[in-house]
């Protein structure tokens, strides 16, 4: 054990309410949601995007993002019994399963009813990576994942016997804080999408939504070396097959948004939206 270590001693559970468990992980994953569809919503005031079709498509992509989740949670587990399935009080989403799924979903639908796909593409980016930030904080609460052992200072012990790493880390001491890595990189690839839709890419609808996807898909590849709880597939990790096909999949999106005729920039965040006069203080 190292001189230097972090206990984390929470209890996961907050209380349960009629039965129902809530737990630090469901907090923030409502948390994350939230803000996620909030700051995408503020984005399509900023960037001119019909805000009835961004709520419209929040609308869609939101519980499409849940049922991608549960699925590919319940695939990597190997259990397909509807019972299963549909136990999402019980726990256990997939990141990759969320995002898959609330982007097929609201994508095909922005499609069916011809609304700007690059746009609002780079629009949900926004949402997702804050959302993703987010719901990691139930993670490093909660104990949720499991990563190698390690002898750095900012490793990490649960304490608390209902954590689900509590056993994890009697028997194998402090191990790597994961989560915690995922969660400061969702904020660094934030960070980097402002800079892409105002800077770099202004008039390349579409572009910023694939920075996000492939910034993800490459930190998420590299940080799954360190996790030891998901299921190996082809001589890697689940997460990290996921990540691989994400980025061949990413290649013609790219080209056929890079193909696509410039359109006017959008006008930056300190710009007021149409109606609105700014007032000098």
């Amino acid at each position: 054990m190292p001189v230097l270590v972090i206990e984390i001693p929470w209890d996961p559970n907050i209380t349960s309410i009629g039965g129902l468990l809530l737990s630090w992980h469901g907090l923030f994953t409502a948390i994350g949601i939230l803000a996620g569809v909030q700051i995408a919503l503020r984005m399509a005031r900023v960037v001119r995007y019909d805000e009835d079709a961004a709520y419209t498509l929040a609308l869609v992509g939101v519980p499409s993002g849940i049922v991608g989740a549960r699925l590919l949670y319940v695939w990597e587990g190997g259990d397909w019994s509807p019972r299963e399935i549909i136990a999402i009080a019980g726990g256990g989403i997939s990141i990759w399963g969320g995002i898959l799924g609330g982007v097929v979903g609201a994508f095909a639908f922005a499609v069916w009813r011809r609304y700007p796909v690059g746009r609002g593409l780079d629009i949900a980016a926004f949402g997702l990576i804050l959302g993703q930030a987010i719901g990691r904080l139930g993670d490093v609460v909660n104990g949720e994942h499991f990563a190698r052992p390690t002898g750095l200072p900012w490793g990490v012990i649960y304490t608390d016997p209902d954590s689900p790493a509590w056993k994890y880390s009697e028997t194998w001491g402090a191990h790597h804080p994961a989560t915690t890595y995922e969660l400061l990189g969702d904020l660094v690839i934030l960070g980097v999408l402002f800079v892409v839709l105002f800077r770099v890419f202004r008039r390349r609808p579409g572009i910023t939504f694939f920075v996000y996807l492939v910034g993800y898909a490459v930190m998420r590849f590299f940080l799954t070396y360190l996790r030891v709880d998901s299921a190996e597939l082809l001589g890697l990790r689940v997460p990290q097959v996921v990540s691989l096909l994400v980025l061949l999949a990413a290649i013609p999106g790219v080209w056929y948004f890079l193909r696509q005729p410039e359109e006017p920039a959008p006008p930056g965040p300190d710009v007021p939206p149409p109606g609105r006069v700014p007032v000098r203080r």
